[in-house]
């Protein structure tokens, strides 16, 4: 009786089993056939093609039978060689439909655009709308040995400035903003140090301030970047003028020089002749102020820069600018020249001539 009761059990729980699956697929479909569609979804615009570098956009058309069309969230997958630069699209409204723009960043020569998915956020009562992705068209430059690396619909110089760096180089250092750009991609070939100093990234207006160090030979600097609207390489040019002032309106990176020093001695120490004589001929020792004035001034010159010290791990900045580029880090206390200070930094010579600038904090007696 038992063996009987087995096989039945047997021979039924394959069929109950199926039975089951059969109900339950048939209520799936039933739920998201019940799903209501308040959504439909269509691409407006899609590049043809892109530049590898470039920021370019895809534009979608969207109506929600809904009042609120904000619940609406998008999920972007399956993308392949770009960067998404927006999660949440820029939207614009024309009557019932909604226009959503996302930008993208063309990293490869092989981009595929993301499959998108819209649906209401929060809400299971609401079947989603998807579209798939397709591959992008995508063209590398053949840009001169002067190109920037600047892809934008706009590049626009705001303000330069040029000073000694050492005895072979200057330094420049621009501020530019840009439409359009991935401007931290900013690079220059040819250049003995370059670097970005601050930067404001955005897929539609940024700004960067930018240093680069150059032989004393080069003139103008000169470089080229693409310009979208107008489908051309455009030229920049930055006349070289040392400046004796700030480079920015924080820091004078212009090394002491020693020459003009010698000189200011030189003409004190004549006029301190020409007074001797003078107190000789005429023999009124009131006048031997005239002598100890220039010979003091003199003396002053001819103190030795102080010496600071330098705590070990120190950053040596190239700048006085928080936060900016560290050329060096001192790998030991060092004891170097003052050559001046600004706001929360000190001007140093480096063993190698070179200036560099560091934080108050950073020396040895703080």
């Amino acid at each position: 009786m038992k063996i009987l009761l087995l096989l039945i059990f047997l021979f039924f729980t394959p069929i109950f089993a199926q039975g089951a699956d059969e109900a339950m697929q048939e209520n799936n479909l039933e739920a998201a056939i019940s799903k209501q569609k308040v959504l439909y979804l269509s691409y407006e615009s899609v590049p043809e093609r892109a530049l590898k570098g470039e920021i370019f956009s895809i534009t979608l058309k969207l109506l929600s039978t809904l009042d609120n069309a904000n619940d609406v969230v998008y999920k972007l997958t399956n993308y392949q060689g770009l960067e998404v630069l927006t999660q949440t699209p820029l939207r614009e409204q024309k009557s019932r439909y909604f226009f959503d723009t996302f930008y993208f960043l063309a990293k490869s020569n092989q981009v595929k655009l993301p499959d998108i998915e819209a649906f209401i956020a929060d809400s299971n009562r609401y079947a989603s709308v998807s579209l798939a992705g397709s591959s992008l068209n995508v063209i590398s430059l053949n840009p001169k040995n002067d190109f920037s690396n600047i892809i934008a619909n706009s590049f626009d110089l705001i303000d330069y400035r040029t000073t000694n760096y050492d005895s072979k180089h200057n330094i420049i250092v621009f501020v530019a903003t840009a439409k359009n750009c991935d401007i931290g991609s900013m690079n220059f070939k040819n250049v003995f140090k370059q670097g970005i100093e601050s930067i404001q990234k955005s897929h539609l207006d940024s700004r960067i301030t930018y240093y680069v160090i150059i032989n004393k030979e080069v003139k103008n600097f000169s470089f080229s970047y693409f310009n979208l609207q107008k489908n051309n390489f455009l030229n920049v040019n930055i006349p070289i003028i040392v400046d004796d002032d700030s480079v920015t309106t924080q820091s004078d990176l212009k090394p002491t020089d020693q020459s003009r020093e010698m000189l200011k001695m030189q003409i004190a120490g004549a006029v301190a002749f020409c007074a001797l004589l003078l107190v000789l001929w005429i023999r009124k020792y009131i006048y031997l102020l005239f002598v100890l004035i220039p010979l003091i001034y003199i003396a002053i010159l001819a103190i030795p820069s102080k010496e600071i010290c330098i705590k070990k791990g120190a950053n040596i900045y190239l700048l006085p600018v928080s936060n900016g580029t560290i050329f060096e880090t001192a790998k030991s206390e060092y004891h170097l020249k003052k050559e001046g200070s600004v706001n929360n930094f000190i001007k140093v010579e480096l063993q190698n001539k070179q200036i560099g600038w560091v934080k108050n904090e950073d020396i040895c007696s703080n």
